[in-house]
């Protein structure tokens, strides 16, 4: 499998790496799924396979406790892969994948996997993800006034990527890049307190 000579590392039973690890782990991975989706000019699958798989992880605690579980020998989360790919339609490059990545011990590493798939795809197609939280879920006339303000301010296209955090009172936090920027009724609310404090 080219796949294999492009992400090459060793296999190993143990599961548990630092961050650093599992972050360069994931990086080689995407790296090579990406060189041959683009080669084989199947982007837009990977893009859909991708997106599939981040909602699978979402929605099913499950999946996420079995990539990462120590115990669950390699040739169980092989099948299990195999079947989930099968269930969701996934393109035999993403199948095979999964599957290597069961073979090697490093499923564990999917979710970062990804999240950078999804920058690269997002960078080739000249847009950026904006990781927006807010207190309550945003219209869709609100979501796209946001795109519409952050893609003047960079130049490109957003494609925006939501959660809802309740402890915000209000406001967002908005993460583009590097650049994190915080409208939060909760940021507020601190930033007063730490001045209230300097001031006593």
């Amino acid at each position: 499998m080219v796949l294999q000579g492009k992400a090459r590392d060793e296999g190993r039973d143990d599961v548990s790496e630092p961050a650093s690890v599992t972050l360069g782990i994931a990086a080689r991975y995407a790296s090579a799924v990406f060189d041959l989706a683009k080669e084989t000019k199947a982007l837009p699958a990977l893009e859909a396979d991708a997106t599939a798989l981040t909602d699978a992880l979402i929605l099913s605690p499950e999946l996420g406790a079995m990539i990462a579980s120590p115990v669950v020998t390699r040739d169980e989360q092989a099948a299990a892969m195999a079947a989930i790919a099968k269930k969701m339609k996934l393109s035999t490059l993403t199948a095979n994948t999964l599957a290597l990545m069961a073979d090697k011990r490093r499923l564990f590493v999917l979710p970062q996997l990804l999240t950078q798939l999804a920058a690269r795809i997002a960078e080739e197609k000249g847009e950026m993800t904006a990781h927006v939280t807010s207190a309550t879920p945003l219209s869709a006339a609100q979501s796209k006034k946001l795109a519409e303000t952050l893609k003047a301010k960079v130049g490109k296209t957003i494609k925006l990527n939501t959660t809802v955090d309740e402890t915000l009172i209000g406001g967002l936090i908005v993460r583009l890049g590097s650049t994190m920027i915080d409208t939060s009724v909760k940021a507020k609310l601190a930033a007063l307190q730490n001045a209230m404090k300097e001031v006593g």
